[in-house]
């Protein structure tokens, strides 16, 4: 009878087995996506909706579910969203895309938030920044710096609330800055600034003592030499090779238009930016090129971007290929971990190449690996 028994639960213990290794096959990869669908943001939300889509349509498996909720840009219903998933066994969410919508957002155990924010510090523990943060474009200036043996480079950064972002992205960067300056806005402050750091006036003054000193010589060439010193606008040396603006748009136009009329020419200095994108209107301030930055991949965008208008008739943003990209990392991620222990999928070191570039994972963190570009003669050129 006891001899029964163990055959009898022998071949029970093999069927339950069997099922368990078939649930496990047949086990999805359930998203969530935390994203603005009404509000002031839901046409940024509908866009990462439709990337989505075409990121399940060309990764082409039954294997990803997506569960979609709201976060109105709000944090009190980005919470609730995210308590809704957590009921239904989601354990990787892509969003929030607002910083604002995080801190909330620590109290909720066992998801994992892959936000769409390029800001770094004071992040909830299960919150990991998945944009282009400063450390990951320093990263880029570090290799074009050093590729080019670039000797002294001076590092601007505005005086708003990102600053600390970037001192924290200095440090683990190891990029080497001989000076660092906090600049104000304001038009006047920073033009002010900006001489003092490029030694104007003291070059100014070097001009015209030079020029008084020809004019009172009994030099024979004092015509000659007058007439260049008249093309002039200062005479000396800046003590910097390059010069890092941490600045965007408008703002970015005004201070290296400071550095031209404190006679610091882009031609004679390098100008390196942090990622402008790819801003057409840049292309147009011809006297301000030619500038250096860091950014993703220029041709997969256009080609995203291109196969996204046909699709949808619509030109992207630059969150749509991040949300695209992020479908794709959590389900190649998911499969290189055999589809368990979803809760520790950041955690080793493992790296993604996505159409935004290569994204570097390690201890929770994710950092890209980006491109560099030079805006010069009207047009984006890459250098690596």
């Amino acid at each position: 009878m006891n001899k029964i028994f163990k055959i009898y639960s022998l071949i029970i213990f093999g069927i339950f087995l069997l099922l368990s290794t078939a649930a496990a096959t047949e086990e999805k990869i359930k998203i969530g996506l935390l994203v603005p669908i009404t509000g002031d943001n839901k046409k940024l939300g509908q866009q990462i909706v439709k990337s989505v889509q075409m990121a399940l349509k060309d990764i082409d498996t039954d294997k990803i579910e997506i569960h979609l909720k709201d976060t109105n840009s709000n944090p009190d219903t980005a919470t609730k969203s995210a308590l809704e998933l957590k009921e239904i066994g989601v354990k990787i969410v892509i969003g929030p895309v607002f910083y604002n919508c995080l801190a909330p957002l620590e109290k909720i155990q066992d998801i994992t938030f892959l936000s769409f924010t390029n800001q770094t510090i004071e992040l909830p523990n299960n919150v990991i920044s998945t944009g282009v943060n400063a450390t990951s474009q320093l990263n880029a200036i570090k290799k074009f710096i050093e590729d080019n043996e670039i000797k002294k480079t001076i590092l601007l950064t505005p005086n708003l609330n990102y600053k600390n972002e970037i001192k924290k992205a200095v440090k683990q960067s190891k990029i080497k800055i001989s000076k660092q300056y906090i600049y104000e806005t304001e038009p006047t402050k920073l033009t002010a600034q900006i001489e003092k750091i490029t030694n104007y006036k003291i070059r100014k003054q070097n001009l015209e003592d030079e020029i008084r000193r020809v004019e009172n010589s009994d030099l024979l060439d004092k015509e000659k030499l007058l007439k260049k010193l008249e093309k002039k606008y200062t005479i000396g040396s800046v003590r910097f090779d390059s010069v890092i603006i941490s600045d965007f748009d408008e703002s970015l136009k005004s201070v290296i238009t400071s550095f031209l009329y404190t006679d610091v020419s882009p031609k004679n200095k390098y100008i390196i930016a942090f990622n402008q994108w790819f801003d057409q209107s840049l292309l147009n301030e011809k006297n301000i090129q030619p500038i250096y930055y860091p950014s993703i991949n220029k041709k997969n965008l256009d080609n995203f971007s291109s196969k996204f208008e046909k699709e949808f008739n619509q030109t992207p943003n630059y969150l749509s290929l991040l949300s695209y990209d992020l479908v794709g990392l959590v389900y190649y991620l998911s499969v290189k971990n055999e589809f368990i222990n979803n809760d520790r999928l950041f955690k080793n070191k493992n790296s993604f190449k996505g159409k935004i570039g290569i994204f570097d994972i390690e201890n929770y963190k994710i950092n890209h690996r980006l491109n560099f570009y030079k805006i010069e003669n009207g047009n984006f050129k890459k250098i690596f």
